[in-house]
């Protein structure tokens, strides 16, 4: 008999659905480091990421008779954990009713001035920039700024390397407005990240 660690996503989840416990506790021990990591990078705190992790697989626990299969279960699973972190980040924090980064959406006015400041290229992904460590402390700093609704679209889909299909799927959203909520976090973090750019193109050259 295969051992429960070489058996499928599916295989586990068909024995945990008929009440195996190792079987569950296998799906957990594949996944949870998976969970803690992105709910870490949600809120930067070890002692919330801990507690989300735990409450996830509760709430994995209690839905798992519901998954039906017709998604993979790693997005299933994404989309308990996106929910639990907005849950609890919602909670802390009242969210603004109107949209903080709109203004990312527009464009010149018609004489031709900008209405924020022009900012470095960003030609790159987030990864591609990671080059220094004060880069990437600059980038943490800076999407914890963003409002939460945009950072998990951000962090889903260029730090998780989710497809946007996916992350639209996840947060329950159309693949439109996943999109948008994408080119706002990247515009918002480009204006963030604009002098450390500066700085490392000038160190390049």
């Amino acid at each position: 008999m295969r051992s429960y660690a070489d058996q499928t996503d599916q295989q586990l989840i068909g024995a945990a659905q008929k009440g195996d416990r190792q079987a569950f506790t296998a799906l957990v021990n594949r996944y949870e480091q998976t969970v803690y990591r992105f709910s870490f990078k949600m809120c930067r705190d070890p002692e919330k990421a801990k507690e989300n992790l735990q409450d996830t697989f509760i709430n994995v626990y209690r839905k798992l008779g519901s998954f039906d299969g017709k998604s993979k279960f790693s997005t299933w699973l994404y989309t308990i954990v996106t929910n639990n972190c907005l849950m609890k980040q919602r909670r802390r924090k009242i969210q603004e009713l109107e949209d903080p980064l709109e203004m990312y959406d527009d464009p010149p006015e018609q004489d031709g001035r900008l209405k924020r400041a022009p900012v470095a290229r960003w030609e790159e992904t987030p990864a591609d920039l990671l080059l220094t460590k004060e880069l990437r402390s600059a980038l943490n700093r800076a999407i914890s700024k963003l409002p939460v609704d945009y950072r998990v679209v951000f962090i889903l889909r260029d730090v998780e390397g989710k497809s946007t299909d996916e992350t639209a799927k996840i947060l329950k959203l159309s693949v439109e407005a996943a999109k948008s909520r994408l080119r706002r976090a990247r515009a918002f973090l480009r204006d963030q990240l604009h002098p450390y750019l500066v700085m490392h193109e000038k160190a390049t050259k």
